[in-house]
Formats: C-alpha cells, structure tokens, sequence
C-alpha cells in the first residue's frame, strides 16, 4: 500500500467519528488511544488541544522540536436533501477520478487530513524524523477559539508546519485575523388573523469559504433574501413570520428561507415578482451562481411581527454590509478587509443576525466591527462583538520560510509560491502565545471548503507528504 493510500485510510477512520465544533472529544480520545499504542505521550490542556509527542528517529537525537498542527473540528453543512446527523453519522467519502468528496456533505478534509498525515508519518518506520509534537486543537471553526486559550509551557518545539493550507505548491506566511458579531433585534410577535403565510425560499448557491471564496462574487443566500422582502414590502404590506439562513459564521450562506404574511389577494402579484428577482439575480450571478432559485410556498401560520418591527428587521438587513470591504494597498490583488453575513435567525422575542470580520490590518478590523455594530445599535439591536484574534503578520525572509522553500525546490524542481491568505489561520494566535516561534503553512490542494462541494485532491496529498519527508530528511 502507497503512502497515500495510507493516509487517505487513516483520514477515512477520522471521518467516521463524529467532530464537529464543540464535540471534538471523541477523536481526541481516540487519538490518545493511537498515540498510547506507539508508546507515545499526550496531554490536554483545560480547552481540549491535544499533544502528542513523539521520540526522534535514530539519527534525529540532536535535531530540534518540529511541531506539525491542525485542528480536529470540521464545519457540519450538507444538501438540503442529505439525511445525515452530524452528531451520529459517519462522513462516507466518496472517490470521483483524482478528487475524494463526501456524500452530500463537507468532507471534513478541513482539517481532517491534517491529522492524517501527521498520523502517517508516524507510523511509517521507513521516514525518519525529528522529535515530534503534533498539536491537534479544537474549536478551530469558531473563532480559533482552542489555540486563543493554548498555555505557554504546553509546547516545547519552535518551528511549527501548520498543515491547514489548501493549495499544494503554496506555503502561507501571513493571515487575517478576524472577529464575530452578534446582534439581536427586539420583536414582537402578534396574533395572525388569516393564520395564512407563504415561505419564500432562496436555494441553489453554491456557498463556500468566508475567507478564501469571499472575493470570488459567489452570492449569499442571507443578502438575496434580504433583497426580496425589502422589494415585497414595496408591492403590499408585508409581516415576517419566520425567517433562518446560513449556518456558520465562516460559510458564505447557500440558503435562505423567510415566512411573510400578506394580503392574499397580492399573491399572484407577490408570485410575479420572484420570478422577475430570480431572472435578476441569475443575471448578476451569472458566472458563480446561475442555478440562483427563488420559491413561493403556502404555510399556516398563527402570529407575526407587527409592519413597524418587520420594516425595522428588514432595513436593518439591507443595510449590514457583505463581502470585500476592501483591498490591500501594499499587495496587489489581495483582500484587505471584508465581512461575511453568516447567519440569520428569529424567535420570539427577536430578530438574529450572526456577522464574521476578517482582515490583516487589526484597526482596520475593529473599524468594520465597529460599524456593523453602530448599524445595528440604530436599528435598536442588542450588540455583541467576540473577542478579536491576531492576523499573523508575515517573515518571508525567515529561516524556515527560506528552508522550506529550498527543499520544495530541489524536490519537486520548482519553487513554491508564498503568500498571504484572508482566511484566519491558526498560526497568529500561536505565534502571539509562544514567542520565538517560526511557522509556515501548507497543505494538500482542498476546494470548496465549508461546504458540501468540499473536495481533496488525492495526488496533492502525495506531494504533501513526499515534501514532509524531505523537509524531515533535511535535520537528519
């Protein structure tokens, strides 16, 4: 069996324990459980990240600490005809040509085949390798939220290889940062006369990655819905009854779906009206999201906002901004700044909205933070900003950007690319808890993370892991 193969059948028994965000705790006792048998240490900090250490190879004894890390959680997003429970329910990876998916699902190779690899390398006697610590964390998903709370001393090792990048041939030196807002808008719900609504859905949006896809004008199911209902409310009066979209601060929303009462009368004008939207919308979106639906169904209802509060949630909507706020004025081409209109929500008492910040620049994060929240104090939201975490500010001249580089280079007889990446990565949070450390990050070729297009391309993983090898061989 190939290296590969090896690594594709560890990622496929990672994929059958369920992981996601805040429910890491099985993986990472069965990952005690493998690291016992190979006579390996471990420890858990008060957060749930997990360390595995592991003794040098013979010839290594004298070769520094390398720290090779990912995270054990994945974002749960499947197909609105998928049945599977991410609290129970194995992800089957499927095999199409040179890619691997999951059945109408994510497949969890963010950052599953991290561990993976880290795994493999561990396991095959012919690599030789220095002393090893593989930090797995928890909680990666949702705000780093497991490394903001790593302890210095829980790391001995200062070179770190982060293996969450998504494009083999590319080391990552430097990300944004990022931070989440919450607002919630009074509301109140009165008693619904007709006990008559109709559900407008918006569905067939492929989604994507709040970082890495937010540039790439693929609509959100959150603005397109917004967009409707404030177009609807300018035909007759319109009353939300309901009203959900998105699911993840860090997923660009795939679908939308509101309840609305209305005149009945207005129905067939209402009915009008989408199919004008849908041919609009499918213009603007033509290149990334042509397949944009929007739906009319009738529902029984039994109360809705009243027309002020409805009017209220919807200016609100409209007004909170989503995607790329701005571009970078020292690297060309890159995203500087943007916001991500995660998620929707509504109960009985208000009105729910979810924002994720990203940017390079902190004070130009806390800016847009800050305006998302001044939007919503007008409106009369509650608001709620989660604690910032650090961009990772680039060294491409460091030693091990400069190492690594080298060794890409006589082993595969190109160089690699190195940049920066908008997603938020680990490795600036790391950096900022344990001074002196030297990072890069890298990884196998993944498209359409956080969503259930989510995809890994097989041979990239065995270049990943023939880089790994040599980039270990080097300290030999």
């Amino acid at each position: 069996m190939d290296a590969t193969q090896k690594i594709l059948n560890l990622f496929e028994q990672i994929s059958a324990i369920p992981r996601g965000t805040g429910r890491e705790a099985a993986l990472s006792a069965w990952l005690q459980d493998w690291a016992a048998r190979r006579q390996c240490s471990s420890s858990v900090d008060a957060a749930g990240n997990l360390v595995i250490r592991v003794p040098p190879s013979s010839g290594f004894e004298q070769a520094p600490i390398i720290i090779l890390q990912g995270h054990m959680d994945m974002v749960c997003e499947k197909t609105p005809d998928s049945p599977h429970n991410f609290l129970t329910d194995p992800i089957r990876c499927l095999v199409s040509g040179e890619w691997l998916h999951a059945d109408r699902t994510t497949l969890g190779a963010d950052n599953g085949i991290a561990l993976a690899l880290a795994m493999a390398l561990v396991e095959d006697p012919s690599v030789g390798h220095p002393p090893l610590e593989l930090l797995f964390t928890v909680e990666e998903e949702v705000g780093i939220g497991g490394a903001n709370r790593l302890q210095p001393g829980f790391l001995a090792g200062k070179i770190l290889l982060n293996l969450d990048s998504e494009d083999e041939g590319t080391f990552i030196v430097g990300c944004a940062g990022g931070q989440t807002t919450r607002l919630a808008l009074p509301m109140t719900l009165e008693p619904l006369a007709s006990r008559q609504a109709w559900q407008v859905k918006v569905s067939g949006l492929q989604g994507g990655h709040s970082g890495v896809d937010i540039h790439k004008h693929r609509a959100s199911a959150n603005q397109l819905l917004a967009r409707t209902l404030a177009r609807l409310g300018q035909l007759c009066a319109l009353r939300l009854v309901s009203l959900q979209g998105g699911t993840a601060h860090n997923a660009i929303a795939r679908s939308a779906v509101a309840a609305i009462a209305f005149d009945p009368a207005r129905q067939g004008q209402v009915e009008e009206e989408l199919q004008r939207l849908q041919a609009v919308y499918r213009g603007e979106y033509a290149l990334s999201d042509p397949a944009i639906t929007l739906e009319l169904t009738a529902v029984p209802a039994q109360q809705a906002a009243s027309l002020a509060d409805t009017a209220r949630a919807l200016q609100l909507l409209l007004a909170l901004p989503h995607g790329v706020a701005s571009m970078s004025a020292s690297v060309e081409g890159f995203v500087e700044t943007s916001n991500n209109l995660a998620a929707l929500g509504m109960s009985a008492e208000a009105l729910h909205i979810v924002t994720s910040q990203r940017s390079t620049v902190m004070s130009r994060l806390a800016e847009l933070s800050g305006r998302i929240g001044a939007i919503g104090a007008l409106a009369g939201a509650e608001v709620a900003h989660s604690e910032a975490y650090s961009g990772w500010q680039p060294e491409p001249e460091s030693a091990l950007v400069q190492r690594s580089a080298a060794i890409y280079t006589a082993t595969f007889g190109h160089p690699p690319e190195v940049k920066m990446i908008h997603a938020g990565l680990e490795c600036g949070v790391i950096g900022g808890i344990f001074s002196g450390m030297q990072m890069i990050s890298l990884g196998a070729t993944l498209q359409n993370p956080h969503s259930p297009n989510e995809r890994l391309h097989i041979p990239s993983v065995g270049r990943v892991w023939q880089y790994l090898v040599a980039f270990f061989d080097s300290y030999r």
